[in-house]
């Protein structure tokens, strides 16, 4: 089976018991921290992957560190190490966060811009793109980038609307050579 229908797998079941206990946005911040904890930490990675340290170890070390979190995402996790599934806990994580986003009509979108932008930008932003791609919102991940020139560059799943000053310049060079 693959790492993605794993995920799938495990996401699924998640969000139904985060729907049936009406703790959609709860689990799903939790969710992010967990991912965000296991992603950026090298060193947790490489203790849950050890095959040195017994099962019940690592139980411990993850019940210490997500102490506060809602019982279903603790014991998913407990299950996943059980499982040898550790690899598997960000990809989940995602997974969630894109079903309960497809649940809230939301899209993930990283907009990249010179500048960090205002909340009244991402709020225009948010409106005029949600409706390009059939959504009523945008969660907007701003990441700045001083390659762009000016402008705005918009990713949005797998599209991708380019209005930087650098992108422009490309068109135009592609135009004239060709």
């Amino acid at each position: 089976m693959s790492s993605s229908s794993v995920a799938k797998r495990y996401a699924t079941a998640l969000f139904q018991l985060s729907k049936e206990h009406q703790l959609l946005d709860q689990m799903e911040a939790e969710l992010r921290v967990v991912k965000e904890v296991v992603a950026d930490n090298a060193e947790l990675h490489a203790v849950l992957k050890s095959p040195k340290l017994p099962i019940e170890q690592k139980k411990e070390i993850l019940k210490t560190a997500f102490s506060k979190m809602n019982t279903f995402v603790l014991n998913t996790l407990m299950l996943l190490i059980e499982r040898h599934r550790e690899d598997e806990i960000a990809a989940i994580a995602d997974e969630f966060i894109q079903l309960a986003n497809e649940e809230r009509g939301i899209a993930e979108a990283k907009v990249f811009t010179t500048r960090p932008l205002t909340e009244a930008e991402r709020a225009a932003l948010s409106s005029t793109f949600a409706k390009k791609v059939g959504k009523s919102a945008l969660r907007i991940n701003n990441i700045v980038d001083s390659n762009l020139l000016g402008g705005v560059k918009i990713r949005i799943g797998n599209r991708i609307f380019d209005g930087s000053l650098s992108g422009k310049l490309e068109r135009l060079e592609r135009k004239l050579l060709g």
